[in-house]
């Protein structure tokens, strides 16, 4: 589906104008289509018939209440790398018993909690962090149920700060290590081992690497039944990239193919399947609506035209961050003859590093709309309040209807944390002592 038509000259999310959502709830602001996140997730699930396989939405894609309580609705259930992230899922409904709880540093209260709320599965991630989970099930009279985050060194081919699967990286465990570790958990009596687990990257477009993971995983997991230990899952964690750049859904990453050679790999195999896909079912059900404020032409031919947004990197940081691509598109098209120039796309904050877009083929004036598209996954929950900016609102559309699900952010909410006795006065001397 195409979850935001031009109609009219206009731009709509689903069937509501984005100018209409402009007028009501202001600038930036994130807007999402229910429709084609509930679209991506089929399109997965019918991929990988007829074996089958559980999906865990990658709650650090996005994690809005509303996002995540679509998906629970859709059946998922949830990826998270955080405590934070676990109360989420519970507080948007979703069932504690369906979340694998990843991450590299898990605390000792993250852990309390998963293990109070009875959580699918730990992937473990050191010897370290399994010995610290062993104690707390112990302490709690319960077993842990777990799996090893395997490092199978396979380079996803990706961005180095998204690529996670090298021997370099912090993350998981080495193949050289993962045996012996298994065999510890195993002869443990808090800890009950149930599945394997690897997760090589993010924005993967080829699902060679993926597939050259799982064949390294699946010799382990053959070696490990020879250990007396049998698995009852394999993880291949999530990675599926998108298309950035202007075209169509039948560009992005193939699910079909690897849905066909996942089934071929894993026919006969006792073993369940879990992918963690985030962006491949969220970013292009989002994008980020924003103003223009002002332009700034060259002054001369070696200059840069700049056009001056509403939105910045607090609100969207990966272009900065990542060197990012996200398409640029007025809401109203331009008229027949408008002249188009190339502008940045720069936000207000206080950086040179601060902008959205660079060298866009445009016609603008100020006041006019724009979409940063493809920016509902890793947009809003990478946002920040740098330059005591207030992070921007949400709005989900299903449909012709639209909602706010999460209010723009005030000075006020960032400053009721830091005036802990409810008024704005300053702290005189003595007052931390009371």
């Amino acid at each position: 589906m195409e979850p935001f038509p031009r109609q009219d000259g206009v731009l709509h999310a689903e069937g509501v104008s984005l100018e209409a959502i402009a007028a009501g709830v202001g600038t930036p602001v994130y807007v999402y289509s229910r429709g084609h996140m509930e679209h991506r997730y089929h399109a997965l699930v019918a991929a990988l018939e007829p074996r089958g396989a559980d999906i865990c939405y990658a709650v650090k894609a996005n994690s809005n209440l509303r996002v995540l309580r679509c998906f629970a609705e859709l059946g998922a259930g949830f990826d998270i790398v955080s405590g934070g992230e676990l109360q989420r899922v519970v507080t948007a409904g979703g069932d504690p018993g369906r979340v694998i709880f990843s991450g590299v540093g898990k605390r000792t209260d993250e852990l309390d909690l998963a293990l109070k709320l009875g959580i699918r599965c730990f992937n473990v991630e050191s010897a370290a962090e399994l010995e610290r989970l062993a104690g707390r099930a112990r302490l709690h009279g319960c077993r842990a149920r777990v799996s090893v985050r395997v490092n199978p060194d396979v380079d996803a081919r990706t961005h180095p700060y998204i690529s996670t699967g090298l021997k370099h990286s912090k993350f998981g465990v080495a193949v050289t290590e993962a045996r012996e570790l298994y065999r510890r958990a195993s002869a443990d009596d808090a800890l009950d081992v149930v599945g394997i687990d690897c997760h090589i990257g993010s924005q993967i477009t080829d699902p060679e690497p993926l597939l050259a993971a799982l064949d390294g995983l699946l010799e382990l997991v053959d070696e490990l039944r020879g250990d007396g230990i049998s698995l009852s899952h394999i993880d291949l964690g999530g990675g599926l990239g998108v298309r950035y750049h202007g075209g169509t859904d039948a560009e992005d990453f193939d699910v079909a193919g690897y849905g066909a050679a996942l089934n071929q790999r894993l026919a006969g195999r006792p073993e369940r399947l879990i992918l963690e896909p985030g962006r491949y079912l969220v970013a292009n059900a989002g994008v980020l609506l924003t103003r223009v404020e002002y332009l700034k032409p060259a002054v001369d031919t070696a200059g840069s035209h700049f056009a001056v947004v509403d939105a910045a990197m607090n609100d969207l940081i990966r272009p900065a961050l990542y060197q990012a691509w996200h398409d640029v598109l007025p809401v109203r098209a331009a008229g027949a003859g408008a002249q188009q120039r190339r502008w940045s796309v720069v936000g207000p904050v206080c950086e040179s590093g601060d902008f959205l877009a660079h060298d866009r083929e445009l016609s603008l004036a100020a006041d006019d709309l724009l979409v940063l598209c493809s920016a509902g996954a890793y947009g809003m929950v990478q946002s920040s309040n740098y330059n005591t900016r207030g992070r921007p609102a949400e709005v989900l559309v299903q449909g012709d209807r639209w909602q706010v699900i999460r209010r723009r952010e005030t000075v006020r909410d960032q400053l009721a944390a830091e005036l802990p006795d409810g008024h704005g006065a300053a702290l005189g001397p003595g007052a931390l002592e009371r």
